[in-house]
C-alpha cells in the first residue's frame, strides 16, 4: 500500500502543520483553505500568515481553495472545525474515489447529533476509509519541527500501518491504535477540560487545584470513552492523557486560553472576540453535556464548563458546585 500525494482539507493552524509534516516525509501536499488571504500568503511567501506566522512551509506544499483539486490525492487529511466536519466532507464527497482513506484530525463532537467525526464520515462518505489522528501536539511546534508524537487509531490494521509509515516525519512519532472511539474522545472532551485548568489558572487557584483537575477531568473522560466502546488502555495514551496534560498546562492552547480570560474576569464575548481561530472547546462542551445527560456519565466538570459557557453560572458557582460535591472513593 503505497501513498505518494495527500490533500490537506482545512487551512488553519492544524491543517498547515500537517501538511508540512506530510512534505517533510516525502509526499506531495495540496492544501485546501477556504480563506483567500490564507492562499495569497502561502502562494506568495510560503507562510501561511493568519494561522501559522513565522513558519515557511515545504516546497512539497501546494495550495488551493478548491476541494474538486483533492480529488486525485491518494489519501485525505480532514482538517476542518469540528462543527464544520459534516458541511466540509458532504462538500468533498462527490470529489472523493472510493478506497482512498480520509484521517479525520479535528477534535470534537457534533452538536445536535453527538455524533463522534467517525461517525459524521460514515454518514457522508461511507465509501472511505476511516482513520484518526490525535494527540499532543501544538501546531507551531509540529510546524517548526520540534518532537511529537500521536496516536493513529485505524480499524483497518495494515491500512493503519501504512498510514503510520506514511506519515513518520523525523520529529514527527505516530503510534498505532484500532480503537477509533478512543482516541477520538479524548480528543474532544479535553478541550472542555483545558478551559477548565485555564479558569482555574486566571482565578489564581495554585497548582495542587490544577492537578486535580487534570486527574479527575481525566476520570471523566475515560468513563465516557468507555461507556461509548472505547477502550481504557487508548484514552490513557497519547490521544487522550497525553493530549489532556499539553492542552490544560499552556496558554498556547486555545482552550486554555480561553478559560484564563474567564477566570480573570472577562465575559465570553469579550474571551472569543477578534479570534480566527477555533477553541474547538467552547464548540463541543454543549455536545458533551448533552451526551454525559443521555448516557448517563458522571462528567461534574465538563458539565460545569457548559453551564459557564452557557451564562448559568459563573466563576465563582463553579469552583463551589466542584467544591462542595458529596465526598466519594476515587474510583467511582
Amino acid at each position: 500500500m503505497e501513498f505518494r500525494t495527500a490533500g490537506v482539507i482545512g487551512g488553519g493552524a492544524w491543517g498547515t502543520a500537517l501538511a508540512q509534516v506530510a512534505g517533510w516525509a516525502g509526499l506531495d501536499v495540496l492544501l485546501q483553505a477556504r480563506e483567500a488571504d490564507v492562499v495569497e500568503s502561502i502562494r506568495e511567501r510560503r507562510v501561511n500568515e493568519a494561522f501559522l506566522p513565522g513558519v515557511t512551509l515545504d516546497d512539497h506544499v501546494q495550495v488551493t481553495t478548491d476541494l474538486a483539486d483533492l480529488a486525485g490525492c491518494d489519501l485525505i487529511l480532514a482538517v476542518p472545525p469540528a462543527q464544520h466536519m459534516r458541511s466540509t466532507l458532504a462538500a468533498f464527497a462527490p470529489h472523493h474515489r472510493a478506497g482512498v482513506p480520509i484521517i479525520l484530525c479535528s477534535k470534537g463532537i457534533e452538536r445536535g447529533s453527538l455524533k463522534l467525526m467517525t461517525d459524521v464520515l460514515a454518514e457522508t462518505i461511507p465509501a472511505a476509509p476511516a482513520a484518526v489522528l490525535s494527540g499532543p501536539s501544538f501546531a507551531a511546534e509540529v510546524a517548526r519541527g520540534l518532537p511529537s508524537a500521536v496516536t493513529l487509531a485505524c480499524a483497518d490494521e495494515a491500512l493503519g500501518e501504512a498510514l503510520m509509515e506514511t506519515l513518520s516525519a523525523p520529529a514527527f512519532r505516530p503510534y498505532l491504535a484500532t480503537d477509533l472511539v478512543g482516541a477520538e474522545v479524548g480528543g474532544a472532551i479535553k478541550n472542555v477540560l483545558a478551559i477548565a485548568c485555564g479558569m482555574a489558572e486566571g482565578r489564581g487557584l495554585g497548582r495542587s487545584a490544577h492537578a486535580a483537575l487534570i486527574t479527575r477531568g481525566f476520570a471523566e473522560m475515560t468513563r465516557m470513552g468507555v461507556a461509548l466502546g472505547g477502550q481504557a488502555e487508548t484514552v490513557a495514551g497519547l490521544c487522550g492523557l497525553g493530549d489532556l496534560v499539553l492542552t490544560c498546562s499552556s496558554p498556547q492552547s486555545r482552550n486554555m486560553s480561553l478559560g484564563l480570560a474567564l477566570g480573570q474576569g472577562q465575559t465570553v464575548e469579550q474571551a472569543l472576540a477578534g479570534k480566527r481561530s477555533v477553541a474547538e472547546g467552547y464548540e463541543s462542551a454543549p455536545a458533551v453535556r448533552e451526551l454525559a445527560q443521555k448516557t448517563g456519565v458522571d462528567m461534574p466538570i465538563s458539565l460545569a464548563v457548559a453551564a459557564l459557557l452557557n451564562g448559568e453560572c459563573t466563576v465563582q458557582g463553579v469552583i463551589d458546585s466542584l467544591l462542595s460535591r458529596p465526598l466519594k472513593a476515587e474510583r467511582e
